[in-house]
């Protein structure tokens, strides 16, 4: 009986986790294609406006891009940076997106209080022997350190009044308790980190092959031209194309500093539930032989 009630508990928790997981994909792959849109959306109708042009494109045939001259401002000068500009602009969404959504989910899975003071308020009751009180506890904590040791705690519960098994198979039992537990905990954690990772790296690629193309743009235009106007339109299309890459450095510093933030406070909730489960063991272990 003993190995049959932990395959029966990994038979329901798989369903319940498959169906976690396709639940939340097509959100979390949804949200970034909406915020490449509102990026383009910002360049196009935002940055693109012919109001801030001296010289709007009179062709409507050139809706997707329209070819306006004479950009009035600095801000609209980044829509002469070419169509990698919006791309850019929905990857910083998509990284602005992201640390507001892992913010609230680790804020919430972090819980009441310090963990370090919860988890030896629960030492405190267990060596008391007073295991209602620890479970009380975890329900003040509200966090993913309280929740795996709520799960150990109603099976540590159980193990007290089993007389079946010896002590040792009793500290498996909680043991496997708390790591199915904290297998349903842990994902939620790292959940959409990917991506913040993932736009780290590429922001600044992109950004810099849109400043190689809008060089390219420019050089191909002084060899065409020549002369001393065609050496200003070259400095002017250099310093439009830069605007490619101060958008990937930016979006990339972002993502990099965020992405340690949250694997921070992530590394201490994850000590936390390691802490939980040594408690239960030992004190299980030490009160109950």
């Amino acid at each position: 009986m003993a190995e049959t009630k932990p395959t029966a508990g990994a038979a329901v928790k798989s369903p319940s986790s498959a169906q976690s997981k396709k639940s939340s994909n097509p959100i979390s792959w949804l949200a970034p294609l909406l915020c490449i849109i509102s990026g383009y959306v910002i360049w196009r109708f935002v940055l693109g406006a012919p109001s801030n042009f001296t010289t709007p494109d009179p062709d409507s045939s050139h809706w997707f891009w329209p070819n306006h001259k004479g950009p009035q401002g600095t801000l609209t000068k980044m829509y002469e940076g070419g169509i990698i500009v919006p791309i850019l602009i929905g990857s910083f969404l998509v990284v602005v997106t992201f640390v507001i959504e892992r913010f609230l989910t680790i804020s919430r899975a972090a819980g009441s209080g310090s963990i370090a003071e919860f988890v030896r308020n629960v030492q405190f009751h267990l060596a008391n022997k007073d295991v209602d009180k620890a479970l009380v506890a975890c329900d003040k904590q509200k966090g993913s350190v309280g929740n795996v040791m709520k799960a150990g705690l109603k099976k540590y519960k159980e193990m007290i009044t089993n007389t079946e098994l010896v002590t040792e198979q009793k500290v498996l039992n909680i043991q496997k308790e708390v790591e199915e537990a904290t297998a349903l905990e842990l994902p939620m954690l790292e959940k959409n980190l990917v991506f913040l990772s993932t736009i780290a790296s590429v922001a600044t690629l992109l950004g810099l092959l849109g400043t190689v193309l809008g060089m390219i743009k420019s050089f191909s235009a002084l060899g065409d031209e020549g002369g001393g106007d065609a050496a200003r339109e070259l400095s002017k299309g250099i310093s439009e194309a830069l605007f490619n890459t101060a958008l990937g450095i930016g979006t990339s510093a972002v993502a990099i500093i965020m992405y340690n933030v949250f694997t921070t406070r992530i590394d201490g909730i994850t000590y936390g539930i390691d802490e939980s489960g040594f408690t239960l063991t030992q004190s299980f272990a030490a009160n109950y032989k």
